[in-house]
């Protein structure tokens, strides 16, 4: 009669307690404005997870303070107030540029990228596209040491290995030099890299910080998502480089789990490396209120946005710096994915790791596919992440089901990051087709119009077919009940992964 009286009380409590914790979910999703998707898979998660969810919760669910919204957007402001006036009328010579028909796709993403973040359009640059890291790192560390001036490097991950002491000491003989060196990393992206790592650096006259975070307080910053995802340099704001690789071993291939690094990068020689400065500035310049470090001089960068005609507009790339994160809603990038696919008439080519889109991407890829608009992706063979690649599946799988063409790629892993259409429309940089580069991370694409970068994009593309497996039906049908459950669960987790 005890025993089942006390296991009576034991029950009771225990729905009591769910009860309390379901309560407790309601409140802490719902205290925030978030979307659809995102809040029904926290709610999920806490309330499947009592303890463990709210811990998770702790370090990944929790939005940027108000505080730390209103300083980014301040930051920005300063900057977009005092170049309005050049973009103005840089639009102005871009609408006489676009005039033919044939370019009526390129003007009308200027137009919405300029709307949506004021990025300013630049001409007379020059693209080289580097798909394999050695080469990228090697082509890098020469401009370093030819650098005068200065050199900004902003990367999401700054590992303390081979790769990344060689990259350390060429900023080093740079700053012994004289130039200006600054770096800003993201924390979590830069496990295991400490502020240590760079005394040398700022002994010499450099400096370093983590993006939005004081040195050293990893333990007490107790939040994973928001993260820097950008890889941006500048040398001398002439010469930028941008796109997907990170700056550690894996990257040029030194890790046996992943094999050969396929990504994607360009160095620009041009104006474009004056608004990689400008982002820069704003990214650094937003940090300096935790850390106090010298701030970079917005003025200076604006007095050296000179608008100019085209030298050669059959070879200069007209393209615009393209950034979105956090602090907005305007999901710059994201749009400007949408409208690329969305007003295609012969094909799309992506590339992307991650392949976990929201609803507007993902009907709008089946809507083109069905249009009978040859839709490619391409997607890596392996995980890096398990619970994303198991969504990345699942996603995989409702677009071949509805005419997207879905490759594998095999000769390693593939962490490109590119969209290609049409004659003269792509885009490379740190933005994959996630949720989490739509809306958690801060990100920068350039967006290019030019028509023999987009071919040569195209033809990397269709190399890349070669070591690809095409994903059928019937692959998907041949795994196991297990693996599709994973798949499923993934699914349901893909706002918050």
């Amino acid at each position: 009669m005890n025993i089942v009286w006390t296991w009576d009380i034991i029950r009771r409590i225990i729905e009591v307690l769910w009860l309390i914790n379901i309560g407790f979910a309601i409140w802490t999703v719902f205290r925030t404005r978030r979307d659809i998707a995102s809040t029904w898979a926290w709610l999920l998660v806490l309330s499947v997870f009592p303890v463990i969810g709210f811990i998770v919760y702790l370090f990944v669910g929790r939005k940027l303070s108000e505080d730390d919204i209103f300083s980014i957007r301040d930051e920005q402001q300063h900057f977009r107030e005092k170049v309005v006036a050049r973009q103005e009328a840089l639009l102005e010579k871009h609408k006489l540029l676009l005039q033919s028909g044939r370019l009526a796709r390129a003007r009308q993403l200027v137009s919405l990228s300029t709307s949506l973040d004021n990025a300013i359009v630049t001409f007379n640059n020059r693209v080289k596209v580097f798909i394999d890291g050695k080469k990228l790192f090697t082509k890098m560390i020469d401009d370093f040491d030819q650098a005068q001036d200065h050199i900004y490097v902003e990367f999401y991950t700054f590992y303390a290995d081979d790769l990344g002491k060689k990259i350390l000491a060429a900023l080093e003989r740079a700053a012994k030099r004289g130039a200006q060196v600054k770096v800003l990393y993201d924390l979590s992206g830069s496990r295991g890299t400490t502020y240590r790592f760079f005394a040398h650096l700022e002994e010499l006259g450099g400096e370093a910080q983590p993006f939005n975070s004081k040195p050293n307080k990893r333990i007490t910053t107790p939040r994973l998502n928001y993260h820097l995802h950008r890889k941006i340099v500048v040398v001398d704001g002439k010469i930028g480089y941008i796109g997907g690789f990170n700056i550690g071993d894996q990257y040029v291939g030194k890790m046996a789990k992943f094999g050969y690094w396929r990504d994607t990068h360009l160095r620009v020689v041009g104006q474009a490396a004056l608004t990689l400065t400008g982002r820069f500035a704003l990214d650094w310049n937003m940090t300096c209120r935790k850390t106090n470090k010298h701030r970079v001089e917005i003025e200076k960068v604006v007095e050296n946005l000179n608008i100019e005609r085209p030298n050669d507009p059959e070879k200069d790339v007209v393209m615009q710096i393209v950034s979105s994160g956090p602090d907005n809603d305007d999901y710059a990038i994201r749009r400007g994915y949408e409208s690329i696919i969305s007003s295609a008439r012969k094909y799309v080519y992506i590339q992307t790791p991650y392949l976990i889109p929201g609803e507007p991407i993902l009907e709008s890829l089946v809507i083109a596919a069905r249009s009978g608009i040859d839709v490619r992706i391409m997607i890596p063979c392996m995980p890096d992440h398990p619970f994303v690649y198991r969504a990345t599946e699942y996603y995989a799988k409702y677009l071949v089901n509805n005419g997207v063409k879905v490759y594998k790629y095999n000769n390693g892993f593939i962490h490109a990051k590119t969209m290609v259409s049409g004659d003269n429309l792509s885009s490379v940089g740190s933005a994959n087709q996630d949720y989490r580069s739509y809306r958690l991370n801060w990100e920068v694409n350039a967006f290019a119009y030019n028509e023999e970068l987009t071919a040569q994009l195209k033809k990397i593309f269709e190399e890349d077919m070669k070591d690809s497996t095409l994903l059928t039906p019937e692959y998907f049908a041949k795994q196991s009940n297990w693996r599709k459950f994973k798949q499923y669960f993934s699914r349901l987790l893909s706002p918050v992964l």
